[in-house]
């Protein structure tokens, strides 16, 4: 499936039905009187977060939708029907913002999440609710109210509670596919990861977590360039980053550097994002190369007193004790 997450969607709620002007006629009832029917309410646009999608796609299809109009009043004081709501199923961790000005409206972050955002018309009042005692015979009767229109912007923001990032082939979809049923693209290029997943890793005693994998951040990408830009939002409702380093082209390349790069396109994107708490994850430590300039780069991070987590994806070697590691900050966030 496609994964699209970001719609624009012109919405309507339906129109008030008008309220009717009749009169009575009907043998043996003299001075029938007034007998409009008032008109029905219009639908409402009501957005719902539903934990079976992953994406918008099937919005980007449809992007004027309107909902149903409340039917007219009808003579012998009937009423008319209310209009159907229009109710729009989205993924959760959708946030909707008016597309004219920026407002965020809601945020839908629960399944189930139920939110009214376009109230429909109310419907106008018969002429039988107009009768008094000096104006028994009115002609008259409301119309109904007009619908509320709206273009709106969704932005799905993927929760997961861990968020991997670094550069392009620095391990990331090894990684989900080593410690969850994802199956990424897995290939020795750049950008193999063009769009986010997300992996559950059954942890011990029949916990869970779930880890969300975006596509690799290069210098820049805070601005648009690569990839990064636009998937950088996805990072945003993890709790924890794990921030993974390949250090396996040294000495044509500088992992530290790298990494110093890539701390700095989190802050340029979003300061909350910036400060978010990281584990350094240094990948690919079955590679003879890694293994001759572990200690040094493990040292540089250890003096800054960062917490290093050297792993293989290829043989399992420090994905146990990293598991451990993560396990042990969620919950104790949640606890």
């Amino acid at each position: 499936m496609k994964f699209i997450d970001e719609v624009t969607l012109f919405t309507a709620s339906g129109h008030g039905g008008a309220g009717c002007v009749a009169f009575r006629h009907e043998k043996f009832i003299e001075f029938g009187g007034p007998s409009g029917g008032d008109g029905g309410k219009g639908g409402d646009v009501i957005f719902v977060a539903t934990s079976g999608l992953s994406t918008l796609l099937e919005l980007r299809h449809r992007p004027h939708q309107k909902a149903e109009k409340g039917h007219n009043g009808m003579g012998k004081n009937r009423h008319g029907a209310g209009g159907e709501d229009l109710v729009i199923k989205v993924p959760v961790g959708t946030v909707i913002k008016d597309a004219e000005t920026d407002e965020q409206l809601t945020d839908l972050t629960e399944d189930g999440q139920r939110v009214v955002l376009l109230k429909g018309g109310r419907g106008g009042q018969g002429n039988a609710r107009f009768a008094t005692a000096t104006n028994k015979a009115p002609k008259f009767a409301q119309p109904g109210e007009e619908g509320e229109e709206r273009k709106l912007r969704l932005e799905l923001k993927l929760m997961a509670d861990v968020g991997l990032l670094g550069l392009p082939n620095a391990g990331k979809s090894s990684l989900i596919s080593k410690i969850s049923a994802a199956r990424p693209k897995i290939a020795d290029y750049p950008f193999t990861t063009m769009v986010p997943s997300l992996g559950v890793v059954e942890y011990k005693n029949y916990r869970s977590f779930v880890v969300a994998d975006i596509p690799g951040i290069i210098e820049g990408a805070h601005a648009g360039a690569g990839l990064g830009h636009r998937f950088l939002k996805h990072l945003e409702r993890s709790g924890i980053l794990l921030h993974l380093v390949d250090i396996s082209w040294m000495p044509d390349r500088d992992p530290l550097e790298e990494y110093e790069a890539v701390c700095r396109e989190l802050a340029l994107f979003s300061p909350e994002l910036g400060a978010k708490e990281q584990v350094v994850v240094i990948t690919k430590t079955d590679l003879p190369q890694t293994q001759e300039r572990l200690a040094e780069i493990k040292n540089w991070f250890e003096d800054r007193k960062i917490k290093v987590f050297p792993i293989s994806s290829a043989t399992g070697e420090g994905v146990e004790a990293l598991l451990d590691e993560i396990a042990r900050r969620l919950w104790a966030t949640k606890e």
